[in-house]
């Protein structure tokens, strides 16, 4: 089991702030999981039938969409989770097919809208901490183009560097691949979001996990939270 500890100054510059951590091992992640495109195929009709009549507005007055608005307003970025909501209930597009522990994720992120990342924990390298970006801190995204963090956004290092940050999304060094056996998913809230909230993420992900590796290991299950 992965170490996780969350620094002061991230603790300081985010109160009220809290990380979801679901760490996973012995899971298959190369094959076909036609329970789980059941499930995301469901999803889709739920988001549909649920927001048919919503306008942007309207999703904004969601508590969880509206924190991370706020969130992502302060450094002049729109929460991308809205848009890729607002694609499938608008315009008819389906949950994407990348692999089971991703879409695993994918498919609960937009039903809670808590923002999660997905790691291979084989890639990841100790000391693993969640900080606040400082300047001069880079990411290298999953399309290879390195990114200056804006300073104070929320994030996870480790030994290696910035492994994700809510604004940069996650690096190309340790997201999950074909071939990840052992992943950690890493859900970001920000003040406005409750512990019950965070937890219904990580729920909502081990519950799609089993749906093709029900023998899998779930090495941790937690939430690390500043003080409001």
């Amino acid at each position: 089991m992965l170490t996780i500890t969350a620094t002061n100054t991230w603790e300081e510059t985010h109160p009220g702030g809290k990380i979801g951590l679901l760490e996973i091992s012995s899971v298959d992640n190369a094959q076909s999981v036609p329970a789980l495109d059941q499930e995301k195929h469901a999803i889709e009709e739920r988001l549909r039938e649920k927001f048919a009549s919503f306008s942007r507005n309207d999703f904004l007055e969601l508590p969880v969409m509206g924190a991370y608005h706020h969130y992502y307003r302060k450094f002049g970025y729109t929460y991308h989770v809205l848009l890729q909501l607002e694609s499938v209930v608008f315009k008819g597009k389906s949950l994407p097919n990348v692999s089971p522990l991703v879409d695993a994720n994918f498919a609960a992120e937009l039903e809670t809208l808590i923002l999660t990342a997905g790691h291979d924990v084989a890639i990841l390298r100790d000391p693993v901490t969640i900080d606040v970006a400082c300047e001069g801190d880079q990411i290298t995204q999953m399309n290879g183009k390195q990114k200056d963090v804006p300073v104070g956004d929320m994030l996870m290092r480790d030994a290696g560097g910035v492994a994700c940050t809510i604004l940069r999304g996650q690096d190309n060094r340790s997201p999950i691949s074909k071939t990840t056996t052992h992943v950690l998913y890493v859900s970001y809230a920000p003040a406005g979001i409750s512990e019950a909230q965070v937890q219904a993420q990580l729920d909502m992900m081990e519950k799609h996990v089993r749906l093709f590796a029900p023998k899998c290991v779930v090495e941790q299950n937690t939430l690390i939270c500043a003080k409001p």
